[in-house]
């Protein structure tokens, strides 16, 4: 039987051994990669997330080496804000400006935690493993459905996000005054240990609205150059996640 179809005449007007044959070609053929779609997949996103973590922990380590001050984590997070800003509103994606934002974030995050560990020796390994658990612990009840980016949630964490933001800003502003016990923001004061509190919460709860954009990218074939993109969201977060986690231990150990 033939088709007029202009498209399909190719495939059904050819002998039925042909066909065959094509099938068979065709499912013993490796998957299509990235390479050969042009499009997005959650390889690219492992992979690229995977390499801008190593940037960050080989530039983390060479600054928890070298002792430097406080200059180095305002350079570190004012730099990475910047790029942050940049990359977030940016139509196209830059790759070298993702790589840098890693250098950036590891460059503040090695020397900041030097400075924690050496108040409370250990605070590091026991931030990273509360980093790693609450990122597995949100990814498997995702991949179970447990935990979905519905509208209402997203509003949900958003408007919660918000406010959290603002509290922590009223928090800063009234320890320059004196007002309340501790540091404010970072410090040991009931609303600081809240904020530490509500900041691992909120920072768990956006990996989820990380892992729904992943998804969605990947179902609708966006270009591969968007997994920078994604695993730069993914960074951000965890990023947000390992210093809440890091502020509420040393919270907790300072108020032994």
């Amino acid at each position: 039987m033939k088709s007029s179809n202009p498209v399909l005449g190719k495939a059904f007007n050819q002998p039925a051994t042909m066909q065959v044959d094509q099938l068979e070609q065709t499912y013993s053929a490796p998957a299509a990669s990235s390479l050969r779609t042009g499009r997005m997949t959650l390889e690219d996103v492992v992979a690229k997330t995977g390499f801008l973590f190593g940037i960050l922990l080989v530039v983390g380590a060479v600054a928890w080496r070298a002792n430097l001050g406080m200059g180095a984590v305002m350079l570190g997070f004012l730099g990475g804000f910047v790029l942050a800003m940049i990359i977030s509103f940016s139509k196209s994606i830059k790759p070298a400006l993702v790589i840098t934002y890693a250098a950036l974030e590891g460059l503040a995050l090695g020397t900041l935690s030097s400075y924690y560990e050496a108040f409370y020796p250990g605070i590091v390994s026991q931030a990273v493993i509360g980093t790693i658990a609450a990122f597995a612990g949100v990814l498997v009840m995702y991949r179970s459905g447990r935990l979905r980016a519905t509208p209402q949630f997203t509003r949900a964490v958003i408007g919660a996000a918000i406010g959290y933001f603002i509290l922590g800003l009223v928090s800063l502003v009234a320890s320059f005054f004196g007002v309340g016990q501790g540091y404010g923001f970072y410090g040991v004061s009931g609303l600081g240990l809240l904020l530490a509190v509500a900041g691992v919460g909120l920072a768990s709860l956006f990996l989820v609205l990380d892992f729904d954009q992943i998804e969605k990218g990947v179902n609708a074939g966006v270009p591969e150059n968007q997994s920078w993109r994604a695993a730069f969201g993914l960074m951000v977060t965890v990023v947000w996640l390992y210093l809440e986690v890091l502020r509420l231990i040393s919270i907790l150990r300072g108020n032994r």
